[in-house]
């Protein structure tokens, strides 16, 4: 079954990056890449990625008034798993630092023709 853990920040997640030490920050991705090289090893990762900050965000549609969406939260990276449950879908999100202070959210992937389940 397919997963996507949709991980999310906000202005207070984004100061408290910014205010950490570099010893700090290292720490932090030294865990992501843990988690990463765990969920390698258990063949459930298909990609992960961070994403820039909303400044950087692009869209095309309906104009607004700002280049993001109307919402205090951003789209901060992701998971693409591919796990037996959402169960363990659920257990990995429980993982992800953001979960813990901030908004992770697991999602099924549907593919064209319904959920990839």
């Amino acid at each position: 079954m397919k997963y996507v853990v949709l991980i999310y920040g906000n202005p207070e997640s984004r100061a408290a990056w910014e205010g950490m030490s570099d010893e700090q920050r290292a720490a932090g991705l030294a865990y992501y890449q843990q988690l990463n090289d765990d969920l390698d090893a258990s063949g459930e990762r298909i990609v992960s990625e961070r994403l820039a900050f909303p400044e950087l965000t692009k869209q095309v549609g309906i104009t607004t008034d700002g280049p993001f969406a109307e919402a205090k939260e951003f789209l901060a990276g992701f998971y693409l798993l591919d796990c037996e449950s959402e169960d363990r879908a659920l257990e990995i999100a429980a993982k992800v630092p953001e979960a813990s202070f901030g908004k992770v959210e697991v999602r099924p992937v549907m593919g064209l023709h319904g959920p990839e389940l």
